[in-house]
């Protein structure tokens, strides 16, 4: 069975609910996993956006959410998954608002792309502290046994 991601909030492609946005509450979907692959000692999420600031002519991706060492045997994130809710031993890195947890969209303009990506890796992570995407990736480097990606979408009204 492949590794899955998914949301009872939105579907894949599909436009994220305000809720989870900076029109919102800002606060984290729902998200569910399975079919972690066998050999798997923990996972990895990081959620970004590819698009900013503007689809037409994106200069970076932006990082929203950054969540390593969550237990393999876990399969979901509630809606608003603060510190205090996130599986045993879970830690979280930093956003590109300099800060742990989850930052919603808030698309300048334009339809924006919001990559919620599950990484199985076949190791637990040393304690990165508070590692930016990039440090997360460069310590996963060699050790993904398999991902899979959620998109949503959202744009702004303006």
């Amino acid at each position: 069975m492949a590794l899955t991601l998914t949301s009872n909030e939105f579907d894949h492609n599909e436009s994220l609910p305000a809720l989870y946005t900076c029109d919102g509450e800002n606060v984290s979907p729902p998200l569910k996993w399975s079919g972690i692959p066998e050999g798997t000692r923990s996972l990895a999420l990081i959620v970004d956006d590819p698009d900013a600031p503007d689809p037409r002519a994106p200069k970076m991706t932006w990082v929203h959410w950054v969540l390593y060492n969550l237990p393999p045997d876990s399969a979901e994130l509630l809606q608003n998954a603060t510190r205090a809710q996130l599986p045993s031993g879970t830690r979280e890195g930093l956003n590109d608002w300099k800060r742990t947890g989850y930052g919603g969209p808030c698309p300048p303009v334009g339809r924006h792309r919001y990559f919620f990506k599950l990484y199985a890796l076949d190791t637990v992570l040393p304690d990165l502290g508070q590692p930016t995407k990039q440090r997360l990736e460069e310590a996963m480097a060699g050790h993904v046994l398999e991902e899979t990606a959620l998109v949503g979408t959202y744009a702004r009204a303006h």
